[in-house]
């Protein structure tokens, strides 16, 4: 990554304007909006970030600053190159979530050809054992004796039957 570039002191003129906007009396009263001026190119920057002059100061800086690199450098700027890197992440990201649900559409589509070949017969063979096994626990027990899993997680006995 490049390094940050500085602006000369002597190419700005810096002027503390009143506030604006939201924010109340507050803003509106004090002179805590920094306003710079670059000479070379007259690139104004204002900045009311913060009701702090001091961190406004820096904060108009950095982003004359970014723009005065920009312009320099073009695409091998910092900001051109931070900006590509956080593209091409966000590119990777969405890449990876087309692949999944993609993954999860093909497993499903399978699962569903799978029980249409074998047909209903070992489905409805299945469900019927349950059935019986159903019925002797709810003889034992008053209930399927299986557990039911909590929204956490956690697995938990079913409540028994009110009366």
């Amino acid at each position: 990554m490049p390094p940050r570039s500085t602006v000369n002191e002597a190419d700005l003129e810096e002027a503390f304007l009143k506030g604006s906007g939201p924010g109340g009396q507050k803003i509106n009263k004090t002179s805590s909006a920094v306003q710079l001026k670059h000479l070379p190119t007259g690139i104004v920057i204002k900045s009311q970030e913060t009701r702090s002059r001091t961190q406004n100061r820096k904060i108009a800086r950095r982003v004359l600053a970014e723009k005065l690199e920009v312009m320099e450098k073009g695409s091998e700027s910092r900001v051109a190159v931070k900006g590509e890197v956080k593209r091409k992440k966000k590119a990777s990201q969405s890449k990876k979530t087309k692949r999944k649900y993609k993954a999860l559409e093909e497993a499903g589509a399978m699962a569903a050809t799978e029980g249409v070949v074998e047909g209903g017969q070992n489905e409805t063979n299945q469900d019927n054992g349950r059935e019986e096994e159903d019925s002797d626990a709810t003889a034992k027990f008053g209930h399927s004796g299986r557990f039911e899993e909590k929204r956490d997680g956690r697995e938990r006995p079913p409540d028994p039957p009110r009366i």
